[in-house]
């Protein structure tokens, strides 16, 4: 099972990087629930792949179409539970830069992310930088 949902969140996040829409939506599940954190326009829990959708295209507007999926430092799984260390860029056009490490947890299930939790390791930057 942990080899299983690692293969799939990867395959998730090499989507993420290369901006696969129709891999992404294949991959998650419909009814995901998907907790975006800090207190800024795009935080809070997201009940639906349209929902997240939506998040993540206020995301790309707020940084002018910059942010990018760095790097995938680390994935780790813990039977359908999947750890990933990973970093963020981007840049809007006032110069307010985003540069941060997140740790996503993924829950996989039926071959689907049917959860997601995602942490910031600088909330206020992602606040400053997402706004209200």
């Amino acid at each position: 099972m942990e080899t299983q949902s690692m293969a799939l969140v990867k395959e998730f996040l090499n989507a993420v990087q290369t901006g696969n829409n129709e891999k992404l939506a294949a991959i998650l599940h419909p009814d995901i629930q998907w907790t975006q954190p800090g207190d800024s326009r795009v935080s809070g829990m997201k009940k639906s792949g349209g929902e997240v959708f939506q998040m993540v295209g206020t995301m790309f507007a707020a940084s002018a179409n910059t942010l990018t999926l760095t790097e995938i430092k680390s994935v780790t799984a813990h039977g359908n539970s999947v750890a990933c260390l990973i970093h963020w860029k981007a840049t809007q056009p006032t110069g307010k830069t985003l540069d941060v490490d997140n740790i996503d947890v993924y829950t996989v299930e039926n071959g689907k992310i049917v959860e997601a939790k995602i942490y910031s390791s600088d909330l206020n930057q992602e606040d400053d930088f997402w706004g209200k």
